[in-house]
């Protein structure tokens, strides 16, 4: 926990804009200190044991030829004048006691170098194994770390932040994103590290070999890195479009998912197969321009390859045919040129993740980065228990902090205990004021205050967690139906969970079900009805005891019965509290303490149900017109009706 939280300090410090993302996600490997080294160490001994290869491979064929010319000449030194036997073993690159020795010993020497090769080979397979295990444990564990920073990170920010974002690119980010960002980690980095290793390593052996046949080859090595340079920074904007695009599809495959009943409700499965393939027809339109440009990269860089190639054979066979360079070591320095032209073309692949690495870093702290516009204050407080009393001063409200307001100077006091209805046509800003209430946004002029305390001053977690809330849009989560009841206070007792499921007027029909309180609730709640879903939602508020009740429409998917029901506990239970209620009902408003009638914005009428009637036309309006006919069930007459 200690490593994660400090790996997510690390990872979010401020740098300007979105440079240096990569490097940032690479920070993430700090936290975990000796094992992000180890799968570097394993590397180090793996390419010094690959380096060995060459060497070796060029002393067996040395041993071979000079084998060969032993069998020659030692057989027949007898026959050969000691006059001219020096001159002899000068033009042929050896002394007598060489050639004694490789005619003696060249069978063994053959074998004394592949058992050398093969021990070789099995000690850079193991540390080869070594460091891809341990760079991809690496790897696992950053990616672990930052999507966790990312949905504690989207969890937190404020609703304004995912008012502008949509639901399936948040997705794609936390996924498939974050996801590139581990496989560079995990391979690229070390490959690219690797190649570092390869390539300085295999020119210190060719300079302390051949110097003049490796200057021929050095000066085409900066060609093939303006080349990669120029690729990477053609290729890295291409793969910030291909993710744009991902994201885009999955946006749609998302919301496609979720209203697959609207979608079939309406016969719109074509329209929406059409706006899928447009989406995924540009998305592969993105990936083969991708694909395009790195047909390029790799020809140039053989091309680069065979130009290095053909430079060694025109002047390494120059020095063969001097003398001054034997058959074996031409081939270990052919074998030590593809060590150098390796990882060039390595960097190809190299470059084609560290751009998209790059890319999908910068969309992930763009989340990381992204300011949350409701957040505890420095010196906030803890809200001590709160008796209910709620004031607005003088609030205005502009979603994002621009355009036409949607509450403009709206005063009022709820006194503890009292219900506060909320009353007015669709935008007129009743939701807005009770999303106010538990700070999902901040007012932009004014200010909201319970028990006289500036909401802004206080903790949100303190704030919140004496707020029951129903939201008009009911949203279960995967799990039974106490998981669900239980979702706000889960070390609630069976028996509290009844008693607010019996409150919210549920008990019933959680119990008709064969597993009860157990019962799956499915996606989404997808098993339930509206209204089964409506009442676990208001039971799941109710188990929270809280001081403050907002209701938000809670009745809006019941019907009559289930309505009076719920009313009826509700009433009980809105005693003692202070309660905020959007309805569309009658039902509920004419018994609240004080109804507020809002329009466009401001609160054109306030005052009970009774008074209303006879000092604001608006008011009166909507009573005539929408809700009259609810009226007239009165309680006396509802009890007549069969509940059974």
């Amino acid at each position: 926990m200690q490593a994660s939280m400090s790996t997510s300090r690390r990872g979010r410090s401020k740098e300007p804009g979105q440079k240096g993302s990569l490097g940032r996600a690479i920070r993430y490997l700090s936290s975990y200190r000796f094992k992000a080294l180890v799968p570097y160490i394993f590397l180090f001994f793996a390419t010094l044991a690959q380096l060995a290869v060459p060497k070796l491979v060029g002393n067996i064929i040395d041993a071979i030829t000079g084998g060969v010319i032993a069998e020659n000449v030692v057989p027949n030194l007898d026959k050969i004048p000691a006059a001219i036997q020096p001159r002899l073993f000068e033009q042929l690159g050896y002394t007598e006691a060489q050639l004694m020795n490789l005619y003696n010993n060249a069978e063994q020497m053959l074998i004394t170098a592949g058992i050398a090769i093969i021990i070789f080979a099995t000690v850079r397979g193991f540390f080869a194994f070594g460091q891809a295990f341990t760079a991809e444990r690496n790897s696992q564990s950053v990616a672990f770390d930052m999507r966790n920073d990312l949905f504690s990170k989207i969890s937190k920010l404020s609703f304004s932040y995912h008012d502008r974002n949509q639901t399936g690119q948040l997705m794609v980010r936390a996924t498939d994103d974050v996801e590139k960002v581990r496989l560079f980690i995990g391979q690229g980095l070390l490959q690219a590290i690797g190649a570092l290793f390869l390539l300085v390593g295999t020119l210190i052996i060719l300079f302390s070999t051949n110097v003049k046949l490796t200057l021929v080859v050095l000066p085409i090595l900066p060609l093939a890195l303006i080349a990669f340079m120029v690729f990477g920074r053609i290729s890295q904007p291409l793969f910030v479009k291909v993710q744009q695009k991902l994201s885009a599809l999955n946006t749609v495959l998302q919301e496609n998912l979720a209203g697959i009943k609207v979608i079939k409700a309406f016969t719109r499965e074509k329209s929406e197969q059409k706006k899928f393939d447009a989406a995924a027809d540009t998305l592969m339109a993105q990936q083969v321009t991708v694909a395009r440009t790195f047909s390029f990269l790799f020809p140039i860089v053989f091309l680069i390859a065979n130009i290095g190639q053909a430079l060694v054979l025109y002047f390494g066979g120059r020095q063969i045919i001097e003398g001054t360079l034997t058959l074996g070591q031409y081939q270990e320095f052919s074998i030590y040129l593809i060590f150098i032209f390796l990882p060039l073309a390595q960097l190809g692949i190299i470059i084609t993740q560290m751009s998209q690495a790059s890319a999908s870093a910068n969309r992930v702290f763009e989340i990381l980065d992204a300011e949350n516009e409701v957040t505890n204050a420095p010196d906030a407080v803890t809200l001590p228990s709160v008796q209910g009393r709620v004031a607005f001063e003088n609030v205005t409200f502009r979603y994002f902090s621009g355009g036409d307001p949607v509450l403009s100077d709206v005063s009022f006091e709820a006194e503890p205990g009292q219900t506060v209805a909320l009353l007015g046509a669709t935008g007129s800003g009743k939701t807005t004021i009770i999303n106010l209430i538990p700070r999902f946004y901040d007012p932009s002029e004014g200010k909201v205050l319970i028990d006289g305390h500036d909401i802004r001053e206080v903790q949100l977690e303190s704030l919140r967690s004496q707020i029951g809330i129903v939201l008009q849009e009911t949203t279960l989560f995967t799990g039974t139906i106490r998981d669900n009841i239980a979702f706000g206070k889960p070390d609630a007792t069976q028996d509290e969970v009844v008693a607010a499921a019996q409150a919210a007027a549920a008990h019933d029909f959680i119990v008709s079900f064969p597993a009860g309180y157990d019962t799956p609730v499915g996606e989404r709640g997808a098993t339930l009805s509206g209204g089964q879903k409506q009442r676990l939602a208001i039971a799941r508020a109710l188990l929270l005891n809280p001081q403050l009740l907002i209701l938000d429409d809670s009745t809006s998917a019941v019907d009559l019965e289930t309505e009076y029901h719920i009313q009826k506990a509700l009433d009980l239970l809105m005693k003692g509290r202070t309660s905020f209620v959007i309805a569309q009902r009658i039902s509920t408003v004419i018994n609240a303490d004080q109804i507020l009638v809002l329009e466009k914005g401001r609160v054109v009428a306030r005052g009970k149900h009774a008074d209303l009637m006879e000092t604001s036309a608006v008011y009166a309006e909507i009573y005539n017109s929408q809700l009259v006919s609810d009226v007239e069930i009165e309680p006396e007459e509802a009890t007549m009706l069969d509940f059974g």
